[in-house]
């Protein structure tokens, strides 16, 4: 017998948890990276450009697919097309899982950092070795445990249902990570680079933005909103038929912008005050946010012993808010599929994601093996060169194999379909009904007509694009 279908329980709970899975670790280092890369203002303004005319447009079409359905993406794309278009879901969900095996390990990092933290506000700040960040990487056990116990936390809240898990955690979780912004933000204005960040960020200077960073505002666009992974679809398929898709959709985007630009005020204060953060930023921005800001705080801020901790808990919630979705995209197959309980398809879900997390844990230093493995052999010349070289830019080790095709191969491809499905296969009628944009005459609202015209021609020519420049050797991971 079927299951009732489990449903959020406001409109807010849909917009906090969807939004926790937009606000990932993304919002948190790569955003400030890029947007520093491109210098600043600018590309943020093409970046806001491309939310609007791509990320929301799609995510609507994603919330669309999954209200509509009513269930998990491999079924949803089979009963409002056809069933070859499941191959479609089945992508999204093989994109869940690949990110989350990874995702978890770094994830796992925080809880790591935290614990050092309260360790250096209690005890005194002792200044780690130069090496320190590699050698913890190299503890083949500490990593696995530190993966093992951020997957079991998510699992714990994913099994616990909708409105009783992911939304009751989403509801603690977003508004702690909210406060913590607005903490570190208040804090950012008593730098001395408090100004500089501002004005950097905000004061678009086009004259050094070249043509690449539109390219990048567009990928960053598509990729900080979960979409092309089922998350959104997976999330629509529990949302109320009375909550408006557009209201919510908008929300959303505006809490993951805010949330993005409010970490470049954060991090770009701290690099305006400190100049010797700016060599930092251009190595890795990883290392930027576990080993040099740490130092930061400890070292050159007054309340470091306060913001060092709090500072790990906002990075360990916003990795928590994004790993709840990506299990669930899973988990809600299963149930949806085989129509097993959601405790045993979460327990399933989360052991067989785990398997593949061990390898990416050590492939960091730990396991030689792991560390330098590569899909199609290590030959450098051959076949297998050529497709290491193609789909993994000779890339080693399962983590960096994992991130650079998932990001680069499977959500772009993914997302170009669901927008084909979308704007081609699904009906006027449907997605106007969905929308809620039917007039008493039949007549559509001229907001629907702008939704599917970006929908049908600009989003699969800006996702295409994406996937263009991918096949030409440029890397979104």
């Amino acid at each position: 017998m079927a299951q009732a279908r489990d449903q959020w329980g406001s409109r807010l709970g849909f917009v906090l948890a969807a939004s926790g899975s937009a606000v990932g670790l993304g919002n948190l280092w790569k955003f400030p990276y890029i947007a520093w890369d491109n210098h600043g203002g600018a590309f943020v303004l093409v970046y806001l450009a491309c939310i609007m005319v791509v990320g929301m447009p799609v995510m609507m079409s994603e919330i669309i697919i999954g209200r509509r359905a009513q269930t998990s993406p491999v079924p949803a794309f089979g009963e409002l097309g056809h069933p070859r278009w499941a191959f479609v879901g089945w992508l999204g969900v093989a994109s869940g899982i690949m990110i989350l095996s990874f995702y978890c390990v770094i994830a796992g990092w925080s809880i790591s950092s935290f614990v050092q933290c309260i360790k250096w506000s209690v005890s005194g700040y002792d200044a780690p070795a130069n090496d320190a960040f590699g050698i913890f990487l190299a503890k083949g056990p500490l990593q696995l445990f530190l993966t093992a116990t951020f997957m079991a936390i998510t699992a714990w809240i994913v099994s616990r249902g909708i409105s009783g898990g992911i939304e009751k955690a989403t509801k603690i979780l977003m508004p702690v990570l909210l406060g913590i912004m607005i903490l570190l933000v208040l804090n950012s204005v008593s730098l001395s680079g408090f100004g500089e960040a501002l004005r950097f960020l905000f004061n678009p200077d086009f004259s050094e933005f070249e043509r690449h960073g539109v390219l990048e505002a567009l990928g960053h666009a598509f990729f900080t909103l979960s979409l092309g992974m089922g998350a959104m679809i997976t999330y629509g398929s529990y949302m109320k038929k009375s909550e408006s898709i557009t209201k919510a959709s908008a929300a959303i985007v505006a809490l993951d912008t805010v949330i993005a630009l409010a970490a470049c005020v954060i991090m770009y204060t701290v690099i305006f005050s400190f100049p010797e953060m700016k060599s930092q930023i251009g190595r890795s921005s990883v290392g930027m946010l576990f080993v040099t800001l740490p130092q930061m705080f400890y070292t050159k801020m007054g309340l470091g012993v306060l913001l060092g901790p709090v500072f790990y808990i906002l990075v360990a919630f916003a990795a928590l808010s994004s790993t709840i979705s990506l299990l669930e995209v899973v988990v809600a197959l299963l149930v949806d599929k085989l129509n097993w309980t959601r405790v045993k398809s979460t327990a399933v879900a989360s052991g067989f994601i785990f398997f593949f997390s061990i390898f990416c844990a050590l492939s960091l230093g730990a396991s030689s093996w792991a560390s330098t493995f590569e899909f199609f052999g290590t030959s450098d010349t051959g076949l297998g060169a050529a497709l290491n070289n193609r789909f993994f830019a000779d890339k080693q080790g399962f983590l960096a194999l994992f991130d650079h095709f998932s990001a680069n191969w499977m959500l772009p491809v993914g997302g170009l379909f669901i927008t084909l499905f979308a704007g081609w296969v699904l009906s006027r009628k449907t997605s106007a009904e969905e929308l809620d944009m039917v007039g008493p005459d039949g007549s559509t609202h001229w907001i629907f007509r702008t939704w599917l015209f970006f929908v049908r021609f600009v989003a699969p020519l800006g996702i295409g694009w994406i996937i263009v420049r991918v096949i030409m050797g440029e890397d979104f991971s």
